[in-house]
């Protein structure tokens, strides 16, 4: 947010410097992201001198150029053409002199010496529109007769500098989204410091009400979204242009100007971080006011000429029979003020933040307006503002209240009470901070003392301070006025030892796999956990109705939180690929959210819900390419299967305690998932299928792995990985040709051989494949290898072949399988 330093200065004594203002903000928790110097003109009128036209003659090759001289005071006249119609010897002008700067919106060009239809030029005499005084280009600006040769224009139009201090406001200080509201914080911090100030804000004795030819009616039927509705009338105003010192004030925080009607209001929002509308009074039909929500459906054109609908959970300013306003949002075409106007109707109201904020991002919207309503504005200011604003339209555009003040206020919004101990502030702090600078503190912050007794306070905080509501927010707040800084670092550190837990030994464990991916070169990614409700369709592991939703979603783009890790990283490999980068290999570690609603509890809503750790793997592209020493190679899903078991590997899983199947998640074209002995599911992993690639736009083959991280840790939680001498026996290396059905996988060949033989049998694999003529009809060929290996002994001939036939045996009686 903007703050202006000469705007500030009219709520707040003090004699700083910008430089330390922005320093006294920055300690009291308003964090200042930059400050910078600016005029009301941009350029502040550098180079612009007061000149005297000497002559004037026409320009012998042009029939609208005319050849001046001009005096600027320096002892020579410069000779300059000018183009205008109403230049003329004796003038008082405005001239840039070599050198100066001009700007015309971004664009700007610099004066220097030039030749016009041959004739030398040193200067330009200057329009209002040229050097931004005004608008007008008709012709050069003439000047009374007593204006000073030689005067710079910068001091001839009295222009001053100013200071723009930009403001980073957190989401919770709603409170200082104005300059009264950052006024009060540096009140606060000056009287802290010891500095003599006060703080002060314009009075309303000037309000008054005029006559009540104008009464208008208020009704609010939603009293939920609507806390507070007040409103007046202003008969025979005249809208047009705002006085300079208005505009001034408005563009120098980065506002435009519109009419002095609407500049009023924009004014007082950022004057006192009070939003409100404006009406053309002829448009509230009935002379009433209605809020309430809209039917699904209802078609609105807001000021901007877009069409939005409307619906039961949008928020309406409504006269007798239309809606005008989305209130606290965005006005509507046709019931904003004109020139035209002469009847205005001023609101000035608090909506409930939540309903804003949903209906902001339901239509896409985003204003001043809505910014504030949406984090929570002073219920309490309604009435300031309103009399405020119409002062102002009273001087400003002639107009006159005609209605007395309707203000609808069902349920008024109560002061936080907080009980607060003088021990817990200064446990909390970790420093004994006197009774009376605590006092003093909540003083200057407008906390008013209801009790106290020596063991602490009861205090009532006012209703503007959204984010003060638990004894802690309160001694945040008596810190950052105190000042952080001024709490010294204790010369002893109390500490407490506690044995490694399984959370340092999964945190150790997370660390070591990483590192080992990394070295096998991959890349460690972290993606949003809000994900695409659309990425859940039709999925039959992880369903639509299983996602956790958001209650008020930023966006469509991140309305559920994420079941699976794929999303993310397919996002990744999109952007990626995008960016040329095709050869690519990526984890991530992260929680996954379902919602299981056989778990459902109205005792413990929580109960329902269930989130574990995961890890996920992504390989596509080719695994070599462009090397010397080796052709290119693509990657595949047995290089992928690698590192899922080198993972395995690492943290001491032995091969019989992992059982693997066919995978029947459809986020794959082929995939297998891994189980414990008892069913769990602890990694799956395949080629992801071409529909959800389609969906990110990802046109070659991607190989997925995901690992329940939570799972896998329980899993090892007893596991030990210890490092041993190789064993000096040798190992023995058995292959079969089994003829076996099309439909047998390997991994049920691998279940069945390690059930067979859980001792010796070290590692199965298979090495060929083949499919064709010279066998039966729905047959295939597999060749296995089987590696034995006893530690302790050497083993001999009878030992394998009984090995061998067990194997052979149950192959036979389980799978059908036979010796080719």
């Amino acid at each position: 947010m903007n703050i202006s330093y000469k705007w500030l200065k009219e709520y707040v004594d003090f004699d700083l410097t910008p430089q330390e203002v922005a320093q006294a903000l920055t300690s009291t928790g308003l964090e200042v992201d930059a400050l910078e110097e600016v005029q009301n003109v941009k350029g502040g009128l550098k180079g612009l001198y007061i000149g005297q036209v000497l002559t004037c003659e026409m320009h012998p090759n042009s029939d609208h150029l005319h050849i001046t001289t001009v005096d600027l005071g320096k002892g020579k006249p410069q000779q300059i053409v000018c183009g205008a119609p109403n230049v003329a010897a004796g003038q008082k002008v405005i001239v840039a002199d070599l050198g100066c700067i001009l700007y015309d919106g971004d664009d700007s060009f610099t004066i220097k010496k030039s030749k016009l239809r041959g004739v030398d030029s040193f200067g330009m005499i200057c329009a209002e529109d040229e050097i931004g005084v005004g608008t007008s280009h008709e012709g050069i600006i003439v000047l009374p007769e007593d204006a000073p040769v030689g005067q710079p224009a910068a001091e001839y139009y009295n222009l001053e500098s100013d200071w723009i201090i930009e403001i980073d406001i957190t989401a919770n200080r709603s409170d200082a989204l104005s300059h009264y509201g950052v006024a009060r914080d540096l009140y606060a911090w000056l009287k802290q410091n010891g500095y003599q100030t006060s703080l002060h804000r314009p009075s309303c004795e000037d309000f008054k009400v005029d006559n009540e030819d104008l009464p208008i009616d208020v009704k609010i039927e939603n009293t939920e979204a609507c806390k507070r509705y007040a409103c007046l009338s202003l008969t025979d105003c005249e809208v047009k242009e705002s006085p300079e010192w208005l505009q001034n004030k408005l563009k120098v925080i980065g506002l435009r100007p519109v009419n002095n009607i609407v500049d009023i209001t924009n004014y007082v929002m950022m004057a006192y971080g009070q939003p409100m509308h404006c009406f053309d009074a002829d448009m509230v039909e009935g002379h009433q006011i209605v809020v309430r929500t809209q039917p699904e459906g209802t078609k609105f054109v807001t000021l901007d000429g877009e069409e939005h609908t409307l619906g039961e959970h949008d928020l309406s300013i409504c006269n007798a029979e239309h809606p005008m306003c989305i209130a606290g949002i965005f006005g509507g075409k046709g019931s904003g003020t004109y020139e035209t106007t002469r009847n205005v109707v001023l609101e000035s109201a608090y909506f409930h933040p939540t309903w804003i904020r949903k209906s902001a991002r339901r239509h896409g919207l985003s204003t001043d307006a809505s910014y504030r309503f949406e984090r929570g504005i002073d219920p309490n200011g309604t009435i300031y503002a309103l009399k405020q604003a119409a002062i102002l339209c009273q001087q400003l555009a002639g107009g006159k209240v005609s209605m007395q003040i309707k203000d609808v206020y069902p349920t008024p919004i109560e002061n936080a009470h907080v009980s607060l101990s003088y021990d817990y502030v200064n446990g909390l702090i970790g420093k004994e901070i006197e009774p009376d600078v605590i006092k003093s503190i909540l003083d200057s912050l407008e906390m008013e003392i209801k009790s106290e007794n020596p063991q602490g306070l009861d205090l009532s905080v006012p209703a503007y301070r959204v984010d003060v509501q638990r004894p802690c927010d309160v001694v945040e707040d008596i810190l950052r006025i105190y000042g952080y800084n001024n709490v010294e670092i204790p010369t002893q550190l109390k500490s407490s030892l506690a044995i490694q837990g399984d959370e340092d030994r999964a945190a150790h464990l997370e660390n070591l796999v990483g590192e080992q991916l990394v070295g096998c070169g991959f890349h460690e990614i972290l993606n949003n956990s809000l994900t695409k409700t659309s990425y859940y369709h039709d999925l039959n592991r992880y369903p639509e109705e299983a996602t956790v939703k958001i209650m008020n979603p930023l966006s469509t783009d991140l309305g559920v939180m994420r079941q699976t890790l794929l999303f993310g990283g397919l996002e990744s490999i999109m952007r990626n690929v995008n960016r040329k980068q095709t050869n690519l290999r990526f984890f991530e570690f992260g929680n996954c959210y379902q919602y299981v609603a056989e778990r459902e509890n109205e005792e413990d809503p929580i109960k329902a819900y269930q989130q574990a750790y995961h890890l996920g793997l992504w390989v596509t592209g080719k695994r070599v390419e462009g090397s010397w020493a080796h052709a290119d190679e693509p990657s595949s899903f047995d290089e992928l299967k690698a590192y899922v078991q080198n993972i395995f590997a690492r943290l001491g899983v032995p091969s019989g305690m992992l059982v693997t199947e066919k995978s029947d998640n459809n986020i794959f074209s082929h995939g297998l998932s891994i189980m414990n002995r008892g069913g769990k599911i602890i990694a799956e992993l395949g080629v992801v299928c071409k529909k959800l690639l389609k969906q990110v736009d990802v046109s070659g083959e991607v190989y997925f792995a995901e690992i329940n991280w939570t799972a896998l840790m329980k899993l090892t939680r007893k596991n030990k990985v210890e490092y041993k001498e190789l064993s000096k026996y040798p190992a023995v290396s058995r292959d079969l040709a089994l003829l076996i059905d099309k439909q047998t996988e390997f991994e049920q060949i691998e279940k069945i051989a390690f059930q067979t033989e859980k001792k010796l049998l070290k590692r199965v694999e298979l090495f060929d494949v083949y499919e064709g003529k010279n066998l039966p009809e729905g047959k295939k060929s597999y060749a296995v290898n089987f590696i034995l290996q006893d530690e302790q002994k050497t083993l001999n001939d009878k030992q394998i072949d009984g090995i061998m036939q067990k194997l052979i045996k149950n192959l036979t009686e389980k799978l059908g399988a036979e010796l080719r």
